[in-house]
């Protein structure tokens, strides 16, 4: 990891010096494409139910550094599944459900501390001591923020992944987004496109429509009807706690901290500079051209190139 200098360099500046490390960390295929399926052949994954501290998780790899992958809001621990199996050969990657997300229990409201403190259950049962390098992505990444403030002792290091920890809902798209989902019938719903039909008049992207669409299931009731697998009320009713910043008053993380952002977005501004190195003192940002909000997503093999240099793979 470069060292942070006194000021952060521009951001065309970062993407250069980025791009000149992903050339150098990234392995190529002969035909000169970058060998991202070939690392895909990895350990098989093991899962573990939810159990007292209620998150489903999934584990990958049996040696190497610990690595804990946490998704952004309407997402799963399966997101991460190519870098994770890509990682896999040589660190211990968990990949973790949220409270009211994937398979991970639901609650009746919405707290940053309290999913932060059942990530540690779920991390210090798995780990018996180990600390963990902990990535978070936007919802997540501002759970892994909260977790390495209030529990320093487990978080090795930290990577946030296009958020800040200042209030966001401003500049969300998720209320329209809820809107969507809230309006379809799942009673009257015949498939996946019909699906997709009805929600694109909220979501015009289509990569984001069946990336929310991945959160319908046929209902194994027996009613051959259609559920969400997620606590979509509850989560609709409390964006705008999800969108704000929780007053924690704690020390600062003195640990290293990797900030990533995508050139495209604006979860992360120059404005937020100040309150992120107050409270990360040693942050360094990289800015990713090509990629908006969903980075690890629109730029997965130089993200994983990313992740092989904060971890020393």
């Amino acid at each position: 990891m470069p060292r942070l200098q006194r000021r952060d360099p521009p951001r065309d500046t970062a993407c250069c010096d980025l791009a000149r490390h992903t050339r150098l960390a990234f392995p190529v295929s002969r035909r000169g494409a970058p060998a991202l399926a070939h690392q895909l052949l990895a350990t098989a994954a093991v899962n573990t139910n939810a159990s007292q501290h209620g998150l489903f998780s999934t584990q990958l790899g049996v040696t190497g550094p610990r690595v804990v992958f946490l998704h952004g809001l309407f997402g799963q621990g399966k997101n991460w599944n190519a870098i994770a199996k890509a990682l896999s050969d040589s660190a211990r990657v968990t990949l973790v459900d949220l409270p009211n997300h994937g398979e991970s229990s639901w609650t009746d409201h919405f707290s940053y501390p309290e999913m932060a403190g059942q990530v540690l259950e779920l991390l210090k049962a798995e780990g018996q001591g180990d600390r963990y390098a902990v990535v978070g992505h936007s919802m997540g990444g501002k759970v892994a923020m909260t977790l390495a403030l209030l529990h320093p002792e487990l978080v090795d290091r930290l990577c946030v992944v296009d958020v800040s920890p200042v209030s966001t809902e401003e500049i969300s798209d998720f209320h329209t987004f809820v809107r969507g989902m809230r309006a379809i019938d799942l009673k009257t719903l015949t498939d996946r496109r019909d699906a997709d039909t009805r929600l694109a008049p909220y979501v015009g992207d289509p990569a984001i429509r069946s990336f929310l669409l991945q959160n319908l299931r046929r209902d194994d009731s027996g009613s051959d009807g259609w559920r969400w697998r997620l606590n979509l009320e509850m989560l609709g009713d409390h964006l705008d706690e999800m969108g704000s910043w929780p007053e924690l008053h704690t020390q600062p993380y003195r640990g290293r901290v990797l900030w990533v952002a995508g050139a495209g977005s604006s979860y992360v501004r120059p404005e937020y500079t100040a309150p992120m190195r107050k409270l990360f003192p040693r942050v360094h940002l990289i800015t990713i051209k090509g990629a908006g909000h969903w980075v690890h997503s629109e730029q997965p093999e130089v993200f994983l190139a990313i992740m092989r240099r904060f971890l020393h793979l």
